[in-house]
């Protein structure tokens, strides 16, 4: 009898591992989406809250676009200090600073992860970004940004 439950029992161990797999998997992009959550999203946009950023993203983090041929760096200390020096400045209407956001693909594989986020301001695509983020010992950082801005109205 005994023999015949392990013989029923053994096809189902890849489902198992499979299934433990699976579920590690979707917590790490949980993990990853609440980062972007709370660094990015927060951080960058509708918080301005540089402290956040700087916690999220790694040291050596930038934003990477196209300039004719040449490759143009943004570096994360810079980009913190322009949202720090945005939310100081007097004539900033945080009212009008509401960002939407719709994570549209998180992919997780083992230490190495990409997430598209699409960023809407009044109703209008304004941004398709493309993060690229490590997992280090300390946890997931943002160590690279692409994108493009929507042409505006």
């Amino acid at each position: 009898m005994k023999k015949k439950l392990i013989l029923l029992l053994i096809p189902l161990l890849p489902l198992a591992a499979f299934t433990k797999y699976y579920t590690g998997l979707k917590a790490e992009e949980e993990t990853v989406k609440e980062l972007v959550l709370g660094c990015y999203i927060n951080g960058a946009f509708n918080a301005l809250d540089p402290d956040a950023m700087l916690e999220g993203f790694h040291s050596d983090f930038a934003i990477f676009s196209a300039k004719g041929e040449q490759l143009q760096r943004y570096e994360i200390e810079t980009w913190a200090e322009g949202v720090r020096k945005r939310k100081n400045d007097p004539k900033f209407d945080a009212s009008k600073n509401t960002w939407e956001h719709k994570f549209t693909n998180v992919q997780v594989t083992g230490n190495a992860a990409t997430l598209r986020v699409d960023l809407t301001r009044n109703g209008k695509h304004i941004y398709t970004d493309y993060l690229s983020l490590l997992k280090f010992d300390s946890g997931w950082k943002i160590v690279a940004k692409v994108y493009y801005q929507h042409p505006g109205d």
